[in-house]
């Protein structure tokens, strides 16, 4: 018999946390195929994943609202959905409202301290009980539900990087940092991250914030029997960019400069309109050409918020190589997908191997979910196939064993 699994989402009002919540439903209820879920390909049916349509749903966000409003307003923009699907879908974000409480802004950056409600600005304690209160609603959900499994996704907005002097780096300097109440030398996801670990929950950081994450961290999961990984998953331009340098490299084509431009309109883009949260993105998403071709053409990635596409984004990329003789060509391609579409399935599929992989004993990093993300922790490959070839080896030595 399969446990019982949760999943407790860092920005749990956000779009993609709410399309996610809103797919498991449906995937409950039967109203959809399960297309854009990689843990559906043949490869992995066998592994004994949980079902989607069984996860329950918690978590944190620093803004109030309406998790069912928030889905009434995706369901219109989807435009799929009879009045019958409605229903279910809302009956069931309404059962989930319960089970959100209140998240962490503080030290988050001036753009999402922005985002957060007055009374949620200050640190309400020190940063020690801070963490107790987290574990707390980590176990009374757990308890409410009757959880096996709880595993933590971050799906909140992009935080700025601390300083390179300011980061704790082992496991012992983020101890002493919490010990001391260095509140400024830690930013939110750190502190849902040392939580979340503390309490056994398998991690799983989407965002591109590198404080989920910090090596610190990684030491504590192994001490604590935890499995987690990130970072910053890859649905929409660097995805194309992770499959497409490889064709370059292969046919010994010379990059000379591979240029991005993207517009995105949803919650994250308004984030991403500050130059400090900006930087953290861009740095995610501008790494990988260099190690997928072995040198470093003239790049740059553009990312601009245009309020009036919501959660559609676009990309513009432009390709300028060489050939034999010398000869310059290029190559253009546009990217335009719905932001959290693409990303709700890879989120239901990381938490199915997250939960797998606890599940086994597994702990510390989890490498073969690289392809999952545009910089994985522990893997140098960035090229997709390759990195999907580790996911299926992965999935082939637990079929023979």
């Amino acid at each position: 018999m399969k446990p019982n699994t949760g999943v407790f989402l860092i920005g749990a009002l956000g779009h993609l946390a709410t399309t996610m919540m809103i797919g498991a439903i449906a995937l409950r209820d039967k109203a959809f195929p399960r297309t854009g879920m990689v843990t559906e390909l043949p490869d992995f049916i066998e592994l004994g994943l949980v079902e989607p349509g069984e996860l329950v749903f918690g978590g944190w966000d620093i803004r109030e609202g309406s998790l069912e409003k928030n889905g009434h307003r995706i369901l219109q923009e989807l435009g799929a959905w009879d009045r019958t699907g409605l229903e279910g879908i809302e009956k069931g974000l309404r059962a989930i409202s319960d089970d959100i409480y209140a998240g962490l802004a503080v030290n988050g950056g001036k753009a999402i301290e922005a985002l957060a409600c007055l009374d949620d600005r200050g640190m309400p304690c020190s940063l020690e009980d801070y963490i107790l209160n987290l574990q707390g609603h980590i176990a009374s959900f757990k308890t409410k539900h009757g959880l096996d499994t709880l595993v933590v996704v971050n799906l909140a907005s992009t935080e700025p990087h601390l300083p390179q002097s300011a980061r704790p780096v082992d496991r012992e300097a983020l101890e002493r940092i919490i010990a001391a109440n260095e509140i400024r030398a830690v930013r939110p996801s750190t502190v849902y991250a040392y939580a979340a670990i503390g309490a056994g929950c398998p991690l799983i950081n989407f965002t591109p914030s590198r404080g989920a994450t910090l090596p610190g961290l990684v030491e504590l999961a192994v001490e604590r029997g935890v499995p987690l990984m990130g970072n910053d998953g890859k649905t929409g331009e660097t995805l194309v960019k992770s499959a497409l340098a490889p064709m370059f490299a292969c046919r010994n084509l010379e990059v000379l400069s591979w240029e991005g431009y993207n517009l995105l309109g949803n919650m994250d883009g308004r984030v991403l309109a500050n130059p400090d949260n900006k930087s953290t993105k861009v740095g995610s998403k501008d790494h990988l050409l260099g190690e997928i071709l072995g040198y470093r053409p003239h790049s740059k990635v553009s990312i601009d918020f245009v309020p009036s596409l919501g959660d559609w984004k676009t990309a513009w990329d432009f390709i300028h190589f060489q050939g034999f003789l010398n000869t310059r060509m290029s190559m253009q391609f546009t990217w335009q997908g719905c932001d959290s579409a693409l990303a709700a399935p890879l989120v239901l599929d990381l938490v199915r191997l997250a939960e797998l992989a606890r599940r086994r004993g597994e702990k510390g990093l989890m490498p073969h979910l690289a392809c999952f993300f545009k910089s994985p922790l522990g893997v140098d490959e960035h090229n997709l196939y390759a990195q999907f070839d580790m996911l299926k080896e992965y999935a082939r030595q637990l079929d023979a064993s």
